[in-house]
């Protein structure tokens, strides 16, 4: 298993318009033969994403059989992945779980929402500090939706700063994208058969706004 710190502004695999400069590029280069090759010659490696714009911990499998334990914990909820992040607004209760379904927009097939027929979609938000007019909270993920942060964060109406897909366009701060970190991964390792831990630190563009904020 390879455990990558991916920065924002990063693809984690070719797709239209991006086929160079993504993880998978760089993963390939590092590897070389050595990834798994369940998701195909495009994917290799890739047991669950991250937003381009999203930083922070991925796993990659380097071989089938661990493509196929990682996998398995997913799909079981298991492994623990806990995301840091800002969001507008002051949130008043220290401690939210959001249970609601998610699935593509009706109105813009691009996002994602809360609906009715969507999949079942579970997150564990926790506030860390409270400013002036923003918070910085974090979220453990129980279930692995698409953009399921941003979308339940934004169902409580405290839209990520820097989201300008599911919150304001504008912000005093010039972001790339979202104020979104994958700080923290664990699993069952697929060899040993014990539980590994992983912690990243905040990056850069993300302490520099905090700092702003005190």
């Amino acid at each position: 298993v390879l455990i990558v710190n991916k920065p924002q502004d990063m693809v984690v695999h070719p797709a239209p318009g991006n086929y160079e400069g993504t993880l998978v590029n760089a993963i390939l280069y590092h590897c070389k033969e050595n990834l798994s090759s369940i998701n195909g010659v495009i994917r290799p490696g890739i047991v669950h994403r991250i937003d381009k714009d999203t930083s922070g911990l991925l796993m990659i499998a380097k071989n089938n059989n661990a493509h196929n334990s990682l996998a398995e914990q997913l799909k079981e909820h298991s492994i623990t992945r806990e995301y840091q992040f800002i969001c507008h607004g002051v949130v008043k209760e220290d401690k939210i779980t959001v249970n609601k379904p998610i699935g593509r927009n009706p109105k813009d097939r691009l996002k994602m929402a809360v609906v009715k027929d969507g999949k079942n979609a579970i997150t564990h938000f926790e506030v860390i500090k409270r400013y002036e007019n923003f918070t910085h909270m974090k979220a453990r993920l129980e279930t692995g939706r698409t953009h399921q942060i941003r979308v339940h964060a934004l169902s409580i109406n405290h839209p990520l700063l820097g989201d300008e897909v599911y919150g304001p366009k504008n912000n005093k701060f010039k972001l790339k994208g979202q104020t979104l970190h994958a700080k923290k991964l664990g699993f069952i390792h697929p060899t040993t058969k014990e539980y590994v831990e992983f912690d990243s630190e905040l990056p850069k563009y993300f302490q520099d706004i905090l700092n702003k904020l005190k």
